[in-house]
Protein backbone atom coordinates (compact mmCIF):
# COMPACT_ATOMS: atom_id res chain seq x y z
CA UNK A 1 0.00 0.00 0.00
CA UNK A 2 2.89 2.29 1.13
CA UNK A 3 4.61 1.65 -2.41
CA UNK A 4 0.97 2.49 -4.48
CA UNK A 5 1.04 5.92 -2.14
CA UNK A 6 4.36 6.57 -2.91
CA UNK A 7 4.26 6.25 -6.98
CA UNK A 8 0.67 8.04 -6.41
CA UNK A 9 2.42 11.29 -5.02
CA UNK A 10 5.26 10.93 -7.95
CA UNK A 11 2.45 10.88 -10.84
CA UNK A 12 0.57 13.72 -8.69
CA UNK A 13 4.04 15.69 -8.41
CA UNK A 14 5.25 14.92 -12.24
CA UNK A 15 1.58 15.97 -13.34
CA UNK A 16 1.91 19.35 -11.28
CA UNK A 17 5.05 19.95 -12.94
CA UNK A 18 4.45 19.52 -16.34
CA UNK A 19 1.07 21.59 -15.84
CA UNK A 20 2.96 24.36 -13.83
CA UNK A 21 6.38 24.64 -14.25
CA UNK A 22 7.24 23.81 -17.29
CA UNK A 23 4.60 26.24 -19.51
CA UNK A 24 6.79 29.14 -17.40
CA UNK A 25 10.31 27.38 -18.59
CA UNK A 26 8.76 27.14 -22.37
CA UNK A 27 9.27 30.15 -24.54
CA UNK A 28 6.58 32.74 -25.02
CA UNK A 29 7.07 33.32 -28.72
CA UNK A 30 5.73 31.08 -31.38
CA UNK A 31 8.87 30.69 -33.64
CA UNK A 32 11.05 29.19 -31.18
CA UNK A 33 7.94 27.23 -29.32
CA UNK A 34 7.51 25.57 -32.95
CA UNK A 35 11.42 24.89 -33.40
CA UNK A 36 11.57 23.34 -30.39
CA UNK A 37 9.01 20.99 -31.56
CA UNK A 38 10.74 20.06 -34.47
CA UNK A 39 13.99 20.02 -33.35
CA UNK A 40 13.40 18.19 -29.75
CA UNK A 41 12.08 14.78 -31.50
CA UNK A 42 14.98 14.78 -34.14
CA UNK A 43 17.72 15.22 -31.71
CA UNK A 44 16.45 12.42 -28.98
CA UNK A 45 16.19 10.73 -31.77
CA UNK A 46 19.53 11.43 -33.38
CA UNK A 47 21.08 10.79 -30.03
CA UNK A 48 19.36 7.49 -28.89
CA UNK A 49 20.37 6.59 -32.73
CA UNK A 50 23.68 7.91 -32.30
CA UNK A 51 23.91 6.37 -28.68
CA UNK A 52 22.91 3.04 -30.12
CA UNK A 53 25.11 2.39 -33.02
CA UNK A 54 28.02 3.38 -31.34
CA UNK A 55 27.85 0.97 -28.81
CA UNK A 56 27.26 -1.35 -30.70
CA UNK A 57 30.30 0.14 -33.47
CA UNK A 58 32.39 0.37 -30.94
CA UNK A 59 31.78 -3.15 -28.63
CA UNK A 60 31.60 -5.07 -31.99
CA UNK A 61 34.57 -3.90 -33.33
CA UNK A 62 36.81 -3.53 -30.54
CA UNK A 63 36.16 -6.62 -30.02
CA UNK A 64 37.17 -8.05 -33.39
CA UNK A 65 40.44 -5.81 -33.27
CA UNK A 66 40.84 -6.80 -29.46
CA UNK A 67 40.58 -10.87 -30.29
CA UNK A 68 43.14 -10.24 -33.41
CA UNK A 69 45.86 -8.08 -31.29
CA UNK A 70 45.57 -10.42 -28.13
CA UNK A 71 45.83 -13.47 -30.50
CA UNK A 72 49.00 -12.29 -32.05
CA UNK A 73 50.49 -11.20 -28.86
CA UNK A 74 49.66 -15.17 -27.59
CA UNK A 75 51.60 -16.33 -30.76
CA UNK A 76 55.04 -14.45 -30.16
CA UNK A 77 54.20 -15.39 -26.48
CA UNK A 78 54.02 -19.48 -27.89
CA UNK A 79 57.16 -18.16 -30.25
CA UNK A 80 59.33 -17.25 -27.70
CA UNK A 81 58.65 -19.91 -25.09
CA UNK A 82 59.59 -23.01 -28.13
CA UNK A 83 63.02 -21.15 -28.39
CA UNK A 84 64.24 -18.61 -25.28
CA UNK A 85 67.15 -17.70 -26.28
CA UNK A 86 68.95 -13.78 -25.95
CA UNK A 87 69.54 -13.69 -29.91
CA UNK A 88 66.16 -15.25 -30.54
CA UNK A 89 64.40 -12.24 -28.50
CA UNK A 90 65.96 -9.72 -30.31
CA UNK A 91 64.87 -11.37 -33.89
CA UNK A 92 61.74 -11.54 -32.56
CA UNK A 93 61.23 -7.96 -31.92
CA UNK A 94 62.39 -6.96 -35.01
CA UNK A 95 60.19 -9.28 -36.93
CA UNK A 96 57.14 -8.07 -34.76
CA UNK A 97 57.54 -4.76 -34.94
CA UNK A 98 57.93 -5.21 -39.33
CA UNK A 99 55.24 -7.79 -39.24
CA UNK A 100 52.64 -6.75 -36.46
CA UNK A 101 53.67 -3.10 -36.25
CA UNK A 102 53.87 -3.77 -32.33
CA UNK A 103 56.92 -2.74 -30.16
CA UNK A 104 58.51 -5.92 -28.18
CA UNK A 105 61.53 -6.12 -25.87
CA UNK A 106 62.20 -8.63 -22.51
CA UNK A 107 63.22 -7.18 -19.63
CA UNK A 108 63.84 -8.71 -16.22
CA UNK A 109 61.48 -9.57 -13.92
CA UNK A 110 60.08 -6.88 -11.79
CA UNK A 111 56.92 -6.16 -9.70
CA UNK A 112 54.25 -4.73 -11.58
CA UNK A 113 53.61 -0.99 -11.57
CA UNK A 114 50.46 -0.01 -9.63
CA UNK A 115 46.80 -0.86 -12.01
CA UNK A 116 46.20 2.61 -13.91
CA UNK A 117 42.54 4.05 -12.74
CA UNK A 118 39.96 3.25 -15.16
CA UNK A 119 39.13 5.64 -18.14
CA UNK A 120 35.77 7.41 -19.56
CA UNK A 121 36.77 4.21 -22.39
CA UNK A 122 36.33 1.76 -19.73
CA UNK A 123 33.72 -0.36 -21.75
CA UNK A 124 36.42 -0.58 -24.69
CA UNK A 125 39.31 -1.12 -21.69
CA UNK A 126 36.94 -3.97 -20.06
CA UNK A 127 36.68 -5.84 -23.88
CA UNK A 128 40.70 -5.98 -24.15
CA UNK A 129 41.28 -6.64 -20.85
CA UNK A 130 38.75 -10.05 -21.36
CA UNK A 131 40.23 -10.92 -24.69
CA UNK A 132 43.77 -11.19 -22.63
CA UNK A 133 42.36 -13.03 -19.56
CA UNK A 134 40.83 -15.41 -22.21
CA UNK A 135 43.94 -15.83 -24.86
CA UNK A 136 46.97 -15.15 -22.74
CA UNK A 137 47.42 -17.16 -19.39
CA UNK A 138 50.36 -16.03 -17.99
CA UNK A 139 50.24 -12.92 -15.18
CA UNK A 140 49.75 -9.73 -17.22
CA UNK A 141 49.42 -5.60 -16.85
CA UNK A 142 47.92 -3.63 -19.36
CA UNK A 143 47.69 0.13 -19.35
CA UNK A 144 45.64 1.32 -21.99
CA UNK A 145 46.38 5.03 -22.08
CA UNK A 146 50.34 5.16 -22.56
CA UNK A 147 51.63 8.03 -23.95
CA UNK A 148 52.00 8.61 -27.63
CA UNK A 149 48.58 6.55 -28.48
CA UNK A 150 49.75 3.57 -27.60
CA UNK A 151 48.74 0.37 -25.70
CA UNK A 152 51.81 -1.40 -23.10
CA UNK A 153 51.39 -4.67 -21.70
CA UNK A 154 53.83 -6.15 -19.92
CA UNK A 155 53.75 -10.23 -19.53
CA UNK A 156 55.64 -12.10 -16.88
CA UNK A 157 57.46 -15.24 -18.37
CA UNK A 158 59.55 -17.56 -16.57
CA UNK A 159 62.89 -15.62 -16.24
CA UNK A 160 61.94 -12.29 -18.25
CA UNK A 161 58.82 -10.08 -18.63
CA UNK A 162 57.65 -9.20 -21.96
CA UNK A 163 56.82 -5.60 -23.14
CA UNK A 164 54.95 -4.89 -25.59
CA UNK A 165 53.07 -1.10 -27.12
CA UNK A 166 50.87 -1.61 -29.20
CA UNK A 167 48.93 1.45 -31.44
CA UNK A 168 45.65 2.08 -29.85
CA UNK A 169 43.98 1.91 -33.15
CA UNK A 170 45.16 -1.49 -33.58
CA UNK A 171 42.82 -2.59 -30.62
CA UNK A 172 39.84 0.21 -30.77
CA UNK A 173 37.43 1.39 -33.71
CA UNK A 174 38.85 4.31 -34.56
CA UNK A 175 37.01 5.89 -37.07
CA UNK A 176 33.86 6.82 -34.60
CA UNK A 177 34.11 10.52 -35.21
CA UNK A 178 33.47 10.13 -38.77
CA UNK A 179 29.76 8.68 -37.99
CA UNK A 180 29.95 11.52 -34.96
CA UNK A 181 30.12 14.16 -38.05
CA UNK A 182 27.99 13.15 -40.18
CA UNK A 183 25.25 12.77 -37.68
CA UNK A 184 25.94 16.14 -36.41
CA UNK A 185 26.31 17.66 -39.78
CA UNK A 186 23.28 16.11 -41.21
CA UNK A 187 21.15 17.40 -37.66
CA UNK A 188 22.87 21.29 -37.72
CA UNK A 189 21.53 21.23 -42.05
CA UNK A 190 18.32 19.31 -41.05
CA UNK A 191 17.40 22.08 -38.41
CA UNK A 192 18.62 25.00 -40.84
CA UNK A 193 15.63 24.12 -43.72
CA UNK A 194 13.72 23.72 -40.39
CA UNK A 195 14.48 27.10 -39.59
CA UNK A 196 14.25 28.88 -42.86
CA UNK A 197 10.76 26.95 -43.69
CA UNK A 198 9.64 28.05 -40.29
CA UNK A 199 10.44 31.51 -40.92
CA UNK A 200 8.18 32.02 -43.86
CA UNK A 201 5.02 30.21 -42.42
CA UNK A 202 5.24 32.77 -39.37
CA UNK A 203 6.07 35.42 -41.03
CA UNK A 204 2.21 36.10 -42.13
CA UNK A 205 1.17 35.01 -38.65
CA UNK A 206 3.58 38.00 -37.14
CA UNK A 207 1.88 40.51 -39.87
CA UNK A 208 -1.63 39.45 -38.77
CA UNK A 209 -0.55 40.09 -35.15
CA UNK A 210 0.83 43.28 -35.97
CA UNK A 211 -2.05 44.46 -38.61
CA UNK A 212 -4.79 43.44 -35.20
CA UNK A 213 -2.55 45.58 -33.08
CA UNK A 214 -2.52 48.79 -34.87
CA UNK A 215 -5.83 48.63 -36.05
CA UNK A 216 -7.19 48.29 -32.33
CA UNK A 217 -5.36 51.08 -31.23
CA UNK A 218 -6.14 52.87 -34.37
CA UNK A 219 -2.73 53.41 -36.27
CA UNK A 220 -3.14 52.98 -40.07
CA UNK A 221 -1.33 49.39 -41.06
CA UNK A 222 2.57 49.58 -41.63
CA UNK A 223 2.09 47.34 -44.63
CA UNK A 224 -1.42 46.09 -46.25
CA UNK A 225 -1.90 42.94 -45.71
CA UNK A 226 -1.81 40.12 -48.67
CA UNK A 227 -3.13 36.65 -47.46
CA UNK A 228 -0.26 33.92 -47.93
CA UNK A 229 0.48 30.87 -46.63
CA UNK A 230 -0.66 27.90 -45.07
CA UNK A 231 -4.89 27.68 -45.53
CA UNK A 232 -5.81 28.60 -42.34
CA UNK A 233 -3.41 31.43 -42.50
CA UNK A 234 -4.84 32.70 -45.76
CA UNK A 235 -8.16 32.27 -44.15
CA UNK A 236 -6.96 33.74 -40.91
CA UNK A 237 -6.11 36.72 -42.78
CA UNK A 238 -9.39 36.96 -45.07
CA UNK A 239 -11.60 36.87 -41.79
CA UNK A 240 -9.77 40.09 -40.61
CA UNK A 241 -9.68 42.10 -43.85
CA UNK A 242 -13.42 41.13 -43.42
CA UNK A 243 -13.45 42.14 -40.04
CA UNK A 244 -12.16 45.68 -40.35
CA UNK A 245 -13.74 46.95 -43.92
CA UNK A 246 -17.26 46.11 -41.15
CA UNK A 247 -16.10 47.85 -38.40
CA UNK A 248 -15.09 50.71 -40.27
CA UNK A 249 -18.27 51.06 -42.54
CA UNK A 250 -20.05 50.88 -39.01
CA UNK A 251 -17.99 53.78 -37.57
CA UNK A 252 -18.58 55.45 -41.02
CA UNK A 253 -22.51 54.84 -40.94
CA UNK A 254 -22.57 55.53 -37.12
CA UNK A 255 -20.54 59.13 -37.56
CA UNK A 256 -22.36 60.12 -40.63
CA UNK A 257 -26.15 59.37 -39.08
CA UNK A 258 -25.01 61.32 -35.69
CA UNK A 259 -23.61 64.24 -37.30
CA UNK A 260 -27.06 64.36 -39.99
CA UNK A 261 -29.06 64.07 -36.60
CA UNK A 262 -26.86 66.63 -34.60
CA UNK A 263 -26.84 69.45 -37.98
CA UNK A 264 -30.75 68.79 -38.11
CA UNK A 265 -31.11 69.44 -34.07
CA UNK A 266 -28.58 72.46 -34.27
CA UNK A 267 -30.87 73.68 -37.06
CA UNK A 268 -33.64 73.40 -34.68
CA UNK A 269 -31.27 75.25 -31.68
CA UNK A 270 -30.40 77.82 -33.53
CA UNK A 271 -34.05 79.01 -34.15
CA UNK A 272 -34.47 78.64 -30.47
CA UNK A 273 -31.80 80.94 -29.83
CA UNK A 274 -32.71 83.64 -32.36
CA UNK A 275 -36.28 83.57 -31.37
CA UNK A 276 -35.09 83.60 -27.50
CA UNK A 277 -33.10 86.63 -28.20
CA UNK A 278 -35.81 88.67 -30.07
CA UNK A 279 -37.93 88.17 -26.67
CA UNK A 280 -37.91 90.28 -23.51
CA UNK A 281 -36.37 88.90 -20.47
CA UNK A 282 -37.71 86.97 -18.10
CA UNK A 283 -37.62 84.37 -15.39
CA UNK A 284 -38.88 81.63 -17.87
CA UNK A 285 -36.96 82.80 -21.08
CA UNK A 286 -33.34 82.75 -18.99
CA UNK A 287 -34.62 78.77 -17.89
CA UNK A 288 -35.14 78.59 -21.55
CA UNK A 289 -31.68 79.76 -22.99
CA UNK A 290 -30.20 77.45 -20.43
CA UNK A 291 -32.37 74.42 -21.61
CA UNK A 292 -31.00 75.58 -25.07
CA UNK A 293 -27.28 75.87 -24.01
CA UNK A 294 -27.42 72.29 -22.05
CA UNK A 295 -29.23 70.79 -25.36
CA UNK A 296 -26.29 72.19 -27.62
CA UNK A 297 -23.53 70.92 -25.04
CA UNK A 298 -24.96 67.40 -24.83
CA UNK A 299 -24.85 67.15 -28.75
CA UNK A 300 -21.49 67.86 -28.63
CA UNK A 301 -21.14 65.55 -26.11
CA UNK A 302 -22.89 62.96 -28.49
CA UNK A 303 -20.75 63.97 -31.11
CA UNK A 304 -17.61 63.38 -29.67
CA UNK A 305 -18.59 60.07 -28.32
CA UNK A 306 -19.33 58.92 -31.53
CA UNK A 307 -16.66 60.03 -33.85
CA UNK A 308 -14.08 59.49 -30.93
CA UNK A 309 -10.54 60.68 -32.17
CA UNK A 310 -11.55 60.66 -36.14
CA UNK A 311 -8.52 61.29 -38.15
CA UNK A 312 -6.02 62.62 -36.52
CA UNK A 313 -2.73 61.33 -36.77
CA UNK A 314 -0.24 59.58 -34.32
CA UNK A 315 2.89 61.86 -33.38
CA UNK A 316 5.72 62.16 -31.01
CA UNK A 317 3.97 63.48 -27.99
CA UNK A 318 6.05 64.69 -24.95
CA UNK A 319 3.79 63.91 -21.59
CA UNK A 320 5.22 66.05 -19.39
CA UNK A 321 4.27 69.12 -21.69
CA UNK A 322 0.70 67.20 -22.54
CA UNK A 323 -0.18 67.42 -18.63
CA UNK A 324 1.21 70.93 -17.98
CA UNK A 325 -1.15 71.68 -20.67
CA UNK A 326 -4.30 70.15 -19.07
CA UNK A 327 -3.36 71.25 -15.37
CA UNK A 328 -3.03 74.89 -16.92
CA UNK A 329 -6.37 74.94 -18.95
CA UNK A 330 -8.36 73.61 -15.44
CA UNK A 331 -6.63 76.47 -13.82
CA UNK A 332 -7.92 78.79 -16.08
CA UNK A 333 -11.17 77.50 -15.68
CA UNK A 334 -10.75 78.14 -12.05
CA UNK A 335 -9.87 74.45 -11.12
CA UNK A 336 -7.08 73.82 -8.32
CA UNK A 337 -4.60 71.37 -9.79
CA UNK A 338 -1.64 69.89 -8.09
CA UNK A 339 0.43 68.98 -11.07
CA UNK A 340 3.94 66.72 -9.83
CA UNK A 341 5.57 65.27 -13.23
CA UNK A 342 9.11 64.85 -14.43
CA UNK A 343 9.23 63.13 -17.41
CA UNK A 344 10.25 65.57 -19.91
CA UNK A 345 12.27 63.29 -21.50
CA UNK A 346 9.55 60.61 -22.27
CA UNK A 347 7.89 61.08 -25.74
CA UNK A 348 5.03 58.68 -27.01
CA UNK A 349 3.14 58.16 -30.47
CA UNK A 350 -0.08 59.29 -29.66
CA UNK A 351 -2.57 61.56 -31.41
CA UNK A 352 -2.21 64.19 -28.90
CA UNK A 353 -5.27 66.28 -29.63
CA UNK A 354 -7.80 62.92 -28.69
CA UNK A 355 -5.38 61.47 -25.43
CA UNK A 356 -5.45 65.06 -24.37
CA UNK A 357 -8.94 64.97 -24.53
CA UNK A 358 -8.87 61.76 -22.22
CA UNK A 359 -7.04 63.02 -19.57
CA UNK A 360 -8.94 66.27 -19.70
CA UNK A 361 -12.34 64.49 -19.19
CA UNK A 362 -10.90 62.48 -16.28
CA UNK A 363 -9.13 65.54 -14.71
CA UNK A 364 -12.44 67.53 -15.18
CA UNK A 365 -14.53 64.26 -13.75
CA UNK A 366 -12.64 64.76 -10.69
CA UNK A 367 -12.53 68.54 -10.63
CA UNK A 368 -16.22 68.59 -10.74
CA UNK A 369 -17.55 66.75 -7.82
CA UNK A 370 -13.39 67.47 -5.59
CA UNK A 371 -11.62 70.51 -3.86
CA UNK A 372 -8.55 69.13 -4.33
CA UNK A 373 -6.93 67.10 -7.50
CA UNK A 374 -3.81 65.92 -8.29
CA UNK A 375 -2.35 64.86 -11.14
CA UNK A 376 0.73 62.99 -11.60
CA UNK A 377 2.97 60.78 -13.43
CA UNK A 378 5.74 57.88 -13.05
CA UNK A 379 7.14 55.48 -15.07
CA UNK A 380 8.09 51.41 -14.72
CA UNK A 381 10.24 49.06 -16.81
CA UNK A 382 6.96 48.51 -19.08
CA UNK A 383 4.49 51.05 -18.64
CA UNK A 384 4.03 55.06 -18.27
CA UNK A 385 1.33 55.60 -15.44
CA UNK A 386 -0.90 58.91 -15.22
CA UNK A 387 -2.78 59.42 -11.89
CA UNK A 388 -5.88 62.44 -11.13
CA UNK A 389 -6.58 61.13 -7.28
CA UNK A 390 -8.91 63.96 -5.81
CA UNK A 391 -10.50 64.47 -2.19
CA UNK A 392 -14.08 63.82 -3.19
CA UNK A 393 -16.49 61.07 -2.33
CA UNK A 394 -15.22 58.31 -4.92
CA UNK A 395 -17.18 55.69 -6.40
CA UNK A 396 -18.30 52.21 -4.58
CA UNK A 397 -15.77 49.25 -5.56
CA UNK A 398 -19.20 47.15 -7.05
CA UNK A 399 -20.10 50.65 -9.17
CA UNK A 400 -16.57 51.76 -10.86
CA UNK A 401 -16.85 49.53 -13.99
CA UNK A 402 -20.38 50.63 -14.20
CA UNK A 403 -19.82 54.48 -14.33
CA UNK A 404 -17.80 53.37 -17.76
CA UNK A 405 -20.68 52.66 -19.68
CA UNK A 406 -22.29 55.71 -22.27
CA UNK A 407 -24.75 57.43 -20.18
CA UNK A 408 -24.32 56.53 -16.80
CA UNK A 409 -24.67 58.85 -13.55
CA UNK A 410 -24.02 58.63 -10.07
CA UNK A 411 -25.10 60.91 -8.56
CA UNK A 412 -25.67 58.77 -5.22
CA UNK A 413 -21.65 58.58 -5.73
CA UNK A 414 -21.11 61.60 -6.48
CA UNK A 415 -22.92 65.24 -5.83
CA UNK A 416 -24.65 66.11 -8.68
CA UNK A 417 -22.91 69.18 -11.01
CA UNK A 418 -24.52 72.25 -11.67
CA UNK A 419 -24.60 72.19 -15.78
CA UNK A 420 -24.39 69.26 -18.33
CA UNK A 421 -23.35 65.84 -17.61
CA UNK A 422 -24.34 63.31 -20.35
CA UNK A 423 -22.43 60.37 -18.64
CA UNK A 424 -19.91 60.22 -21.73
CA UNK A 425 -16.64 61.67 -20.40
CA UNK A 426 -15.62 58.17 -19.35
CA UNK A 427 -17.06 56.18 -21.99
CA UNK A 428 -14.60 58.71 -24.45
CA UNK A 429 -11.62 58.88 -21.79
CA UNK A 430 -11.80 55.13 -21.91
CA UNK A 431 -12.21 54.57 -25.65
CA UNK A 432 -9.61 56.74 -26.66
CA UNK A 433 -6.92 55.07 -23.74
CA UNK A 434 -8.04 51.92 -25.27
CA UNK A 435 -7.32 52.67 -29.07
CA UNK A 436 -3.90 53.73 -27.72
CA UNK A 437 -3.50 50.21 -26.38
CA UNK A 438 -3.74 51.19 -22.51
CA UNK A 439 -6.13 51.18 -19.70
CA UNK A 440 -8.05 53.01 -17.45
CA UNK A 441 -7.98 51.87 -13.75
CA UNK A 442 -10.15 53.20 -10.75
CA UNK A 443 -9.39 52.75 -7.18
CA UNK A 444 -9.40 54.53 -3.65
CA UNK A 445 -7.12 58.04 -2.79
CA UNK A 446 -4.75 58.28 -1.07
CA UNK A 447 -6.49 61.98 -0.37
CA UNK A 448 -9.62 60.23 0.42
CA UNK A 449 -11.77 60.01 -2.55
CA UNK A 450 -11.19 58.42 -5.88
CA UNK A 451 -8.03 57.63 -8.03
CA UNK A 452 -8.15 57.28 -11.80
CA UNK A 453 -5.01 55.54 -13.21
CA UNK A 454 -4.10 55.71 -17.11
CA UNK A 455 -1.70 52.95 -18.12
CA UNK A 456 0.32 52.98 -21.33
CA UNK A 457 2.79 50.67 -22.67
CA UNK A 458 6.21 51.51 -23.56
Amino acid sequence: MSNRSFISRQLRHAQSYFKNVLPDMMPKRLFPRTLIIIAAPLVLLQSILAFVSMERHWQLVTARLSEVAVKDIAALIKVHESKPHHRRNRQLAIETAETLGFTLDFQKSKPFPPTPPQTMFDILDSIFRDAIKTNIKQPHWVDTQAPDKMVEIRIKLDHTTARLFVKRKQVYASNSHIFIVWMVGSSIILLLIAVMFLRNQIRPILQLSEAAERFGKGLPPLREIHPHGALEIRQASQAFLLMRDRIERHVEQRTAMLAGVSHDLRTVLTRFKLELALTKDSPEISAMRKDVDEMQDMISAYMNFAKGEGNEQTEPTNIDNLLKEVASEMIRSHKSIDLQTHLNSIDLPLRRAAFKRAVTNLVANAARYASTVKLSSAITTKQLLIHIDDDGPGIPAAKREEVFQPFVRLEDARTQYEGANTGLGLSIARDIIHSHGGEILLDDSALGGLKATIAMPL
